[in-house]
């Protein structure tokens, strides 16, 4: 395991860690973050992707975890910044660093909806979507809905405009966000076609274009998730063949598993092993 800096594609310094294995199989893989997950979270899993023979990498988008700076009141980042510098950034770093590699990529939430988006995406050979959907409110039902709603049009953008920053910590949706991140992901939540209604046709037909075969998992247990959001995520990944795994926590004999448990490593036989090998697979 070693601590570095990688350059986003606009210079920005981003924290990162990168495992390796000690017997490699000439195949890498870089784990792309939820919305203020910091890389830590997903270091267990990381890890036991190096145990498999990958080279798997961890990095913070800037203003979160070591990518954070000193103060976040001011602090000028947009979550297209996430997806365009900072994880183009990743996908940089390593195909140049292990050019020979057949590179998947993992993504949780919104990892997982951003790397259709990612210019250059077509050196994933394969792609694993944790707990991903489209984020647009109207994909949830019920109470969902309407705490969706207040998220987005009310809590997410005037909450960020009030403080100079959004206060996710505060409702336990992770480490506190800038304010353009919070302001413009609430933007992409209320347009039908999410983040692509939003960035224009180009990143549409990036989406289409994305041709690698997609492993997706959804959770029976996960309010943030609901399987309508991933269907409508999906869509937008047309050139791609995809299946989903939906997975309730009896299936695997666990109480729980939500938007977050996958990544645990108690998880480690029920679905890490076999997410594993369908990468190592393909």
């Amino acid at each position: 395991m070693q601590e570095l800096t990688l350059n986003a594609r606009d210079g920005y310094a981003l924290a990162a860690t990168l495992f390796e294995p000690a017997s490699p199989n000439e195949r890498a893989a870089m784990v792309c973050a939820a919305a203020g997950v910091p890389r830590g979270y997903y270091a267990r899993y990381a890890a036991y992707l190096a145990e498999r023979g990958f080279v798997a990498l961890t990095f913070d988008y800037r203003g979160i975890g070591g990518s954070r700076p000193s103060r976040l009141r001011g602090f000028r980042a947009q979550m297209r910044d996430w997806v365009h510098l900072d994880i183009g950034g990743a996908l940089d770093f390593l195909a140049a660093r292990f050019a020979q590699h057949r590179l998947s990529a993992i993504g949780q939430s919104f990892g997982g909806q951003a790397l259709g988006a990612v210019e250059g995406n077509q050196r994933i050979a394969s792609a694993l979507l944790v707990a991903s959907q489209s984020g647009y409110w109207r994909h949830w039902r019920g109470v969902g809905r309407a705490g969706m709603f207040f998220a987005t049009h009310a809590l997410l953008p005037f909450g960020s405009r009030a403080l100079g920053y959004f206060p996710a910590s505060a409702f336990g949706m992770g480490e506190d966000l800038p304010a353009e991140v919070a302001i413009e992901w609430a933007r992409w939540c209320r347009t039908p076609d999410y983040l692509v209604g939003d960035l224009g046709d180009a990143v549409r037909q990036r989406y289409a274009a994305f041709a690698a075969p997609i492993l997706a998992y959804n959770f029976t247990d996960d309010r943030y998730a609901p399987l309508p959001a991933l269907r409508a995520l999906l869509a937008l990944y047309s050139g791609a063949k995809a299946e989903v795994r939906r997975v309730a926590p009896a299936d695997i004999a666990a109480s729980r598993i939500g938007h977050f448990g996958f990544f645990r490593e108690h998880f480690r036989e029920p679905l890490w092993r076999p997410s594993v090998d369908w990468l190592a697979a393909h």
